[in-house]
């Protein structure tokens, strides 16, 4: 556990909290302004859990280190649907309230301007399934998706892409169900009939990339160019649908540049209802459904998934209008593996949707709360990609890639930045060619 900094060290004693401002209770995203909050920036979160999937309570302690973005008397995170005990700031109890989906904690003193401080919150409950993902429960599993505002239905969080933070997740369940999240697995222990799991994500990821899947996977760990490959697969599947994801990483690297995290690997969710386009996860996590039939099309949807951890999870889209920015790269990059895999090329692929696609109605870029996982950020988005790539030729476009997932790596981005990115390494000036893939509402000329 990293260990908060002392009372004297961020907590001022000196200065009456009154002399201090509540932090917001709402977020900077035109989507979902109720998610999120404002005075502090999030570093890391450590989430000590036990589920019991029999009876679906979730106990869990979030140790959570940000700094103060200004001077604050209080603060707030995002929680829906669970039960807070107590709440300590660096150590001291601070009084609380819950309503409409905020943790609001009082300060007995205030916390500067730049200050460190690490909240403690105890909570329970039976987390569940929301309209957009949340903790969902099949037969034999239960996992959680995060996207887009979902992670508050399982861990108090500052819930809003632009936060970034790492992550160190603990989950302990009855012994003989194993637990994937995250990045490195760190560790397991067997205790009194229990399981516990310690998973570690050094690197910052989004909230909304968080997540957890419990069920009686068959666990491998191997290792590739020196990094840990971890792949989690249901009984229900045969475990060679993961088998390439080193050999599709490493041919992304060589259009993107280096691989952006510590390890590999993926885990199966065995759910009928779930789509593999409802999130970008850090450890790529995919439906059983979407990974049937022909062996090419299972290998596409890995392709898509490896592909969004340069863009979803590394290179982030600051906001969610912008969501394009991972699921319309990472869609063309399957398109692009698909055509190096044997299989239809990318010009084919482009000309179908170009000819079928409702210009009019879907929009790329600010596509509307209601239509982030819609074909227009996707299909709209990959296309734009390759018109641009039509335009300024492949030797800028693929460099133009590769910068700017190197200059944006870890970090959050807009289109309005990838649009100026795509001025200075080509030359020209891309404002109105952008505004005609992205959101115009006639068909642009291809």
């Amino acid at each position: 556990m990293l260990a908060g900094c002392s009372a004297g060290d961020s907590v001022s004693s000196a200065v009456p909290a009154t002399a201090f401002k509540p932090g917001s209770t709402r977020g900077d995203d035109p989507y979902f302004p109720a998610h999120g909050n404002g005075g502090y920036d999030v570093r890391d979160y450590r989430l000590k859990l036990a589920f019991n999937p029999a009876t679906g309570r979730l106990d869990g302690t979030a140790t959570i280190t940000a700094t103060a973005t200004q001077d604050l008397s209080r603060l707030s995170l995002d929680l829906t649907g669970l039960t807070v005990s107590s709440i300590t700031i660096d150590g001291q109890p601070a009084p609380s309230t819950t309503s409409g989906g905020k943790v609001t904690m009082t300060l007995p003193t205030g916390i500067r301007h730049g200050r460190s401080f690490t909240a403690s919150l105890r909570y329970s409950g039976r987390p569940a399934a929301t309209h957009e993902g949340g903790w969902r429960t099949s037969k034999d599993f239960s996992y959680v998706l995060s996207a887009p505002t979902s992670a508050a239905s399982w861990f108090p969080a500052n819930d809003k892409p632009s936060d970034k933070a790492s992550f160190a997740v603990e989950v302990t369940v009855p012994k003989g169900l194993t637990v994937i999240s995250n990045g490195s697995l760190r560790g397991r222990a067997d205790q009194h009939g229990r399981t516990t799991w310690r998973w570690h994500e050094p690197t910052p990821m989004a909230p909304h990339l968080a997540y957890v899947a419990i069920g009686k996977y068959r666990l491998a760990t191997t290792t590739h160019r020196g990094k840990p490959v971890i792949t989690a697969v249901p009984p229900s599947m045969p475990a060679k649908v993961l088998a390439r994801t080193g050999e599709i990483a490493d041919w992304f690297e060589g259009l993107f540049g280096a691989y952006p995290f510590d390890s590999y690997g993926g885990v199966v969710v065995d759910d009928p209802q779930f789509s593999t386009t409802a999130a970008t996860q850090t450890r790529p996590l995919y439906g059983a459904q979407t990974l049937t039939g022909e062996p090419s099309n299972t290998t596409a949807v890995v392709a898509r998934a490896v592909a969004s951890q340069w863009f979803g999870a590394s290179v982030t889209p600051q906001r969610w209008p912008d969501i394009w920015l991972s699921e319309g790269f990472a869609t063309y990059a399957q398109w692009l593996w698909t055509e190096h895999d044997g299989g239809d090329s990318v010009e084919s692929v482009v000309q179908q949707r170009y000819s079928t696609y409702p210009w009019q109605v879907l929009r790329a870029t600010d596509p509307g709360a209601g239509h982030l996982l819609s074909s227009g950020p996707y299909d709209r988005g990959a296309m734009t990609l390759h018109a641009l790539r039509r335009l300024i030729g492949d030797e800028v476009f693929f460099q133009l890639l590769r910068s700017w997932a190197a200059e944006h790596a870890h970090g959050t981005a807009t289109t309005a930045q990838f649009v100026r990115a795509a001025e200075k390494a080509s030359g020209q000036r891309l404002n109105d060619f952008f505004d005609v893939w992205l959101s115009g509402a006639y068909r642009p000329t291809y």
